[in-house]
């Protein structure tokens, strides 16, 4: 494009504040909370605990796996601090970190379940 050409943003739209990402460190820690809530097991786990707090044991029965597994995967989702747990007696109780991640959840998920704007388009339907 030439020097002199105005770019996409010059035209008709007022300019814009210079884009500041979050630290590099920020950025990394939001990767892995993503990384942790990509997988549709984990994630149907979170969603179970969307719905309150669950002990290990409610979580493999209402999961019907075996409890090797859905510990590891609760402790994945531990470690990206997407949940919390606590001890009482014998039994471990998870319930996810805070609102943030109850919001991330459900708005994923109802993006998720949205038609998409691609494929109203090809069957002819305006924006």
């Amino acid at each position: 494009m030439p020097e002199d050409a105005p770019s996409c943003a010059d035209v008709g739209r007022p300019p814009r504040p210079p884009f500041a990402p979050p630290a590099a460190e920020t950025l990394e820690k939001a990767a892995a909370m993503l990384r942790a809530a990509g997988d549709p097991a984990r994630l149907r786990l979170l969603l179970r605990l969307a719905e309150g707090e669950r002990c290990v044991g409610e979580l493999v029965a209402a999961e019907g796996a075996k409890l090797a597994t859905v510990s590891a995967r609760l402790q994945q989702l531990h470690a990206a601090r997407l949940v919390v747990r606590r001890r009482d007696a014998r039994h471990i109780h998870y319930a996810l970190a805070d609102g943030h991640v109850a919001r991330l959840l459900r708005d994923i998920v109802d993006h998720a379940a949205e038609e998409s704007l691609s494929a109203r388009q090809a069957e002819g339907e305006r924006p």
